[in-house]
């Protein structure tokens, strides 16, 4: 008899193959664009800048760093109960993102092929980096007895569209965050080697300059379309898609705790952390950045944890739908209210610092 304590159960398409995640307002999400505006932008600019990143690209310094070594080849029934179904949700997630990076990469290096070869050749090695990631986060899975089925993901995900300017800000914080999530980790285990349950995460300081290369590209692209960053919807975008990357991080990262305590970290401060370094980052570009440190900003936050902690407590009683809506409508609208307020925070005015030391 299987403990379920011990072996949490997930819905299976398949023996071994997990459903995937429901999606959701906080779930990894896959994008498509507008491809002939794409191939339609100058980037002559900054072109160099473009070119040196493309060496860096054919240069493939990860090449050879994705390979299983002995420490996989051992049983991981030890990691049992709650926390190795957060640690599968935390693959899983991680996966998805990866592999939403690969279709869209991959897609826009097919588009553009015959008409700007500089960025085709770009998105298609970005693709080939996050494919490997894919790959190897879907094989760590298979450790717990579970996998995902890629080509089903494909075609059963729902593909949110963004105009090329959207894609560009909405890429760039998602390489940039990803840079400093997994460089975080990495030296917290590094400091202690105790708490690296998995040896996954011994990987995380190569694997994060992939993130890091790509968040430098988009950086670049934006760079070479000015007219992206230098007027006043500029300014909102870049509030908007700051505030929707760090409170999405936020609210997932606190709701799974449990996780980063198995792993000894504080789920709050390695937020917080994550959360000003990739601010910070963004200072070098965008033409403001939030104001990460007003007293308000994780308050609210936290009111947002409090609020999604209730909802789910609604989604679980056994009430009509009707009754359930109205009862969650109220803390919808909370978090609605609390994130307009972190919205209307008076941001930090960064553009007169660009091209300056740092």
């Amino acid at each position: 008899m299987v403990d379920s304590l011990k072996k949490p159960a997930f819905e299976e398409i398949r023996p071994g193959v997990k459903v995937p995640a429901k999606d959701t307002i906080l779930t990894p999400r896959f994008y498509t664009t507008d491809f002939d505006e794409m191939a339609r932008m100058d980037i002559s600019c900054n072109e160099d800048e473009l070119q040196a990143i493309l060496e860096e690209f054919r240069t493939d310094y990860n090449r050879h760093h994705f390979v299983r070594d002995a420490e996989f080849e051992q049983s991981w029934a030890h990691i049992d109960g709650e926390t190795r179904q957060l640690f599968i949700e935390f693959l899983e997630r991680s996966c998805t993102a990866e592999f939403s990076g690969f279709l869209l990469y991959k897609e826009l290096g097919r588009r553009l092929k015959d008409k700007s070869p500089v960025l085709a050749e770009c998105f298609n090695l970005m693709s080939r980096d996050e494919a490997r990631h894919a790959g190897f986060l879907n094989k760590a899975m298979s450790d717990f007895d579970l996998s995902l089925d890629l080509g089903f993901l494909t075609k059963s995900k729902s593909y949110t569209f963004f105009k090329p300017k959207f894609i560009f800000y909405a890429t760039y914080l998602s390489e940039k965050i990803g840079y400093w999530r997994y460089i975080t980790i990495f030296r917290h285990l590094e400091a202690h080697p105790e708490h690296r349950i998995y040896p996954i995460f011994r990987f995380f300081e190569n694997w994060c300059q992939d993130e890091n290369r790509h968040g430098d590209f988009f950086d670049a692209i934006m760079r070479a379309q000015p007219q992206f960053l230098n007027d006043w919807q500029a300014k909102l975008w870049s509030r908007f898609f700051l505030l929707s990357v760090f409170a999405t991080m936020y609210l997932n990262d606190i709701q799974r705790a449990d996780f980063y305590r198995a792993i000894g970290l504080d789920a709050r401060e390695y937020d917080i952390e994550v959360i000003e370094k990739t601010n910070a980052t963004a200072a070098r570009v965008f033409p403001v950045v939030l104001n990460v440190e007003h007293p308000e900003f994780y308050q609210r936050l936290d009111v947002c944890i409090e609020n999604n902690r209730k909802l789910a407590e609604i989604a679980k009683a056994q009430t009509p739908k009707l009754l359930k809506f109205f009862q969650k409508l109220p803390f919808y609208t909370s978090s609605a209210w609390q994130l307009l307020k972190l919205y209307l925070i008076k941001p930090i005015e960064v553009a007169p610092t660009h091209g300056t030391p740092r």
